[in-house]
């Protein structure tokens, strides 16, 4: 899975988890938005429904893993794979309290025992056949 070290990486202070949008941190701004509009394009477009719980990761590896089997290229599934990776990454921030970190143009969080971890990258991964976002989600719940 994609754990990062946490060496390089500018993080930005604030609460995480649950609190309102005004008290999360910058860096969660963009993924935020990513996440809730793979939701809304999946609930009108493919009537599937992303309620933010750990189980709805199944959901999400079995599209990527449809998209690979289509031969889907990846310049034409770039923008679902980051929705999607952003939205485990947000499942973790809310059943964790973990905030995303940002820095260089790509986005990470961090959940509260310091770990980084990248979720938009495993759903790049998931694409590619190596990764799974419902694996990255309880590797990152269980503290391990």
């Amino acid at each position: 899975m994609s754990e990062r070290d946490g060496t390089g990486a500018s993080g930005a202070s604030g609460a995480g988890g649950e609190a309102g949008a005004a008290a999360r941190p910058p860096a969660a701004t963009r993924p935020v938005r990513w996440a809730a509009d793979i939701v809304s394009a999946l609930r009108e477009g493919a009537r599937l429904r992303l309620d933010y719980s750990a189980q709805s990761l199944w959901s999400a590896d079995r599209l990527i893993a449809e998209l690979r089997r289509e031969g889907t290229p990846y310049a034409a599934a770039g923008q679902v794979l980051r929705g999607l990776g952003a939205y485990a990454g947000e499942v973790i921030v809310r059943q964790t309290g973990a905030e995303w970190w940002a820095s260089g143009g790509e986005h990470w969080v961090r959940t509260p025992d310091g770990r980084l971890w990248d979720p938009v990258g495993e759903a790049q991964r998931c694409f590619e056949g190596d990764g799974s976002l419902r694996l990255l989600c309880r590797d990152a719940t269980t503290g391990s």
